[in-house]
């Protein structure tokens, strides 16, 4: 692979940054997911951890192992012999219920009025769109997903709520996401999901890594209680 786009800049003592062009988009976040894997596979000896996220990869790499120079120089390498061939092939789907209402979702009638829309038609809206995973962070298991549709975008609130309840879906610019636990937050609160998110080891109803893609759909009451929601 050979990308004249890819920029390569150290970011700590034992971290460096491959940035893939200025602009977040559905291509790049798959390359992006791709090479990870791949230079996981290809250096895992000298890795500690990596970060894909939007346009690039955080590496964090053993220093006792490799001195900067010569890391680097086997991150180009490994660049250039990757074939994307196989990168564009489509992660895993995950179809998240969602309980829109007043008691999930604070900011829901609120954002529809500022939206100049009824609350029905910006569920449909946010429901009516698959979505891509862009970056995992903020809190483990955060997901930040993209793009929301401009009918229904909006700024994070001025004054952050001091705590949002795991499962909250909401929304802040073009992204949407789930919090994955209970955590101070300022985004667009619409509703909510009743399963687990996140959850440390196995045990969680949705694990999403970079590149996965996310589709909402709607639940009432009684279903979004049996599936174990709280109100």
């Amino acid at each position: 692979m050979n990308n004249p786009k890819e920029q390569i800049s150290i970011a700590g003592e034992n971290s460096l940054i491959i940035y893939f062009g200025q602009q977040p988009d559905e291509r790049t976040i798959q390359k992006i997911s791709f090479i990870n894997t791949q230079l996981h596979e290809k250096l895992g000896n000298f890795i500690i951890d990596s970060v894909p996220s939007y346009i690039s990869i955080l590496v964090t790499w053993d220093n006792l192992i490799i001195d900067y120079m010569n890391f680097k120089k086997k991150i180009v390498q490994c660049l250039k012999n990757i074939s994307l061939e196989k990168s564009v092939i489509k992660k895993d789907l995950f179809k998240v219920p969602v309980y829109y209402s007043n008691s999930t979702g604070p900011d829901l009638e609120d954002l529809a009025h500022r939206k100049h829309i009824s609350t029905k038609e910006l569920i449909e809206i946010h429901q009516n769109r698959e979505y891509l995973v862009y970056a995992i962070g903020f809190a483990p298991g955060f997901a930040y997903l993209g793009n929301v549709d401009e009918k229904i975008a909006a700024p994070r609130k001025s004054t952050p709520r001091l705590q949002i309840p795991a499962g909250s879906v909401g929304i802040a610019d073009q992204q949407t996401a789930i919090y994955p636990s209970s955590s101070p937050g300022g985004w667009n609160i619409i509703g909510r999901c009743p399963l687990e998110v996140f959850k440390t080891g196995k045990g969680s109803d949705f694990r999403f890594s970079v590149a996965d893609r996310v589709r909402f759909f709607s639940i009432d009451r009684d279903k979004y209680l049996s599936l174990g929601g709280r109100l």
